[in-house]
């Protein structure tokens, strides 16, 4: 059985990778403006990411604007949304299932077989989690690292990693962990193997031939 300390540092870890995956997918920060080659002194710095771009003025002003479309999004952006989102529903779910199975909970307390099993099974879910996440994250800076890396693409158009990918990367991993250790289980120790007594003669027995 796992250890309560152990499972409540899974649970702890993996909420706060829920809590980061929920705030990188809201960043607009996916990806920013690169300041290289004649883009190097800029008044305005643009910003995007899975709902909406924004433009940020030297002035402090900052101007927003949500995607029009759905099906005239990039591919990566679609495939990114659907993983993240994804990701959350399955953290939202194996959390509330993780809770009936720690150990420090009173839930199912008369079937502690049953609460290992429901344990574990929340902690696979949200490796399961975690990786969806990451995988998203992961496609989603490729295709920046792509498109900076093509000599095609101009120099005012490029963009490097934004603060939301570090956040959805760090988060994934937190998830992952966490699960790992929900879902971590110590075999049962025995009570030992049975003593073996030597058989008892009577004391006045005698063998003949």
């Amino acid at each position: 059985m796992a250890n309560a300390g152990v499972q409540l540092l899974g649970f702890i870890l993996a909420f706060l990778g829920f809590v980061g995956i929920i705030a990188a997918t809201i960043m607009v920060q996916w990806k920013a403006s690169a300041y290289v080659g004649d883009n190097i002194i800029t008044a305005q710095a643009m910003y995007e990411g899975l709902w909406q771009t924004c433009a940020s003025q030297s002035t402090g002003q900052v101007q927003c604007k949500v995607y029009d479309s759905l099906l005239q999004l990039p591919g990566n952006i679609q495939g990114t949304r659907g993983l993240m989102v994804s990701s959350i529903v399955l953290c939202f779910i194996s959390i509330l299932v993780a809770v009936m199975g720690m150990k420090c909970t009173t839930a199912m307390s008369d079937s502690p077989d049953l609460k290992d099993k429901v344990a574990l099974s929340g902690g696979i879910v949200l490796i399961i989690a975690g990786l969806l996440a990451l995988a998203g994250t992961s496609w989603f800076g490729s295709n920046i690292a792509k498109e900076f890396y093509n000599p095609f693409t101009p120099t005012n158009s490029r963009y490097e990693f934004g603060s939301a990918l570090y956040v959805g990367w760090a988060s994934a991993i937190l998830v992952i962990i966490g699960g790992a250790f929900l879902s971590c289980h110590c075999p049962k120790q025995d009570s030992g193997p049975a003593r073996r007594y030597p058989q008892s003669h009577s004391a006045g027995g005698k063998d003949y031939v």
